[in-house]
């Protein structure tokens, strides 16, 4: 019975695509791409973990950094310090855009569409450009020298497009009869927009936050030239310290300690799957508590 059915939707999907015979060459290509773009993931990926694993050691995670155990554990903490940091800087000022944007924005006001192309040009610009600029304006203009919170202020500018489009098309998503809705019951704008459709919209700008927090965490061309490459934990926010990225761009340059440089790698990237795993299980039980009676 399953084989005959199989046998039955085979050959309507072959019949259909023998009709329109372009369909099958870009179903062909793109099946070909996806399985290029999975397959160097996976190299890549595979790669890092055979080389990464066997040379993690307790040493890797001392408190203070030596030549001899290269710990990890003080650009860990700096990354950490500074991922909040800017979070706590781009975050609420990309929420806050993208509400003006999509809920209070007219349809002809002229600054919108310049806003959106600034966005989509920022998006794209190459991040030790925003290194030099940030060297520039935080490191020698306003002499906050190398510090957490020059490192900070410019992946914040780095990742302001990011979390302002993805909120902003989330906000967009919403149904308006929400909104038609709340307003109808008497709920003023303000509060139909944070209790109604910004929790509407809270997975996709979950998705958009920890898109812009593993650009943040594997940074390193921008905090080169404002946080600094120092291997000590940072005392504050006009310290200089390194994170995992530079951390690790630094041993690779030196070329001496290749294998701590993998199993740095293999951390980084456990942070980052740990996030985008954080983010789907937050996303899916928020659609399952919307979704139950």
């Amino acid at each position: 019975m399953k084989q005959s059915l199989f046998r039955t939707r085979f050959t309507a999907w072959l019949y259909a695509y023998r009709k329109h015979p372009l369909s099958l060459a870009l179903l062909l290509f793109s099946g070909l791409a996806a399985a290029i773009t999975a397959g160097i993931l996976l190299l890549i990926v595979g790669q890092i973990l055979i080389k990464g694993i066997p040379n993690l050691s307790p040493r890797l995670f001392e408190w203070n950094y030596t030549s001899e155990n290269v710990s990890m554990l003080p650009a860990l903490i700096n990354t950490l310090t500074l991922t909040a940091l800017t979070c706590l800087f781009s975050i609420p000022l990309g929420v806050c855009s993208a509400i003006y944007l999509s809920e209070y924005a007219k349809s002809d006001n002229r600054l919108v569409p310049i806003i959106r192309l600034t966005a989509e040009t920022l998006s794209g610009i190459p991040s030790i450009v925003y290194g030099l600029f940030g060297y520039l304006l935080f490191n020698v203009s306003l002499q906050f020298g190398y510090s957490l919170l020059s490192g900070a202020l410019t992946l914040a500018i780095m990742v302001l497009p990011t979390v302002m489009r993805t909120t902003e098309e989330a906000l967009l998503g919403v149904p308006v009869s929400y909104r038609e809705a709340s307003l109808g019951l008497g709920a003023g704008k303000l509060r139909t927009i944070f209790r109604i459709v910004l929790p509407s919209a809270s997975p996709a700008i979950l998705s958009g936050v920890m898109l812009a927090i593993g650009r943040i965490v594997g940074e390193t061309a921008a905090l080169i030239y404002t946080a600094g490459s120092l291997t000590s934990v940072a005392t504050g926010l006009f310290s200089s310290g390194a994170t995992l990225s530079v951390h690790m761009y630094v041993l690779l340059s030196e070329g001496f300690y290749t294998e701590e440089a993998y199993a740095t790698a293999v951390v980084l990237l456990s942070i980052t799957v740990l996030l985008n795993l954080l983010a789907s299980c937050i996303g899916h039980r928020h659609a399952r508590k919307k979704g139950s009676p």
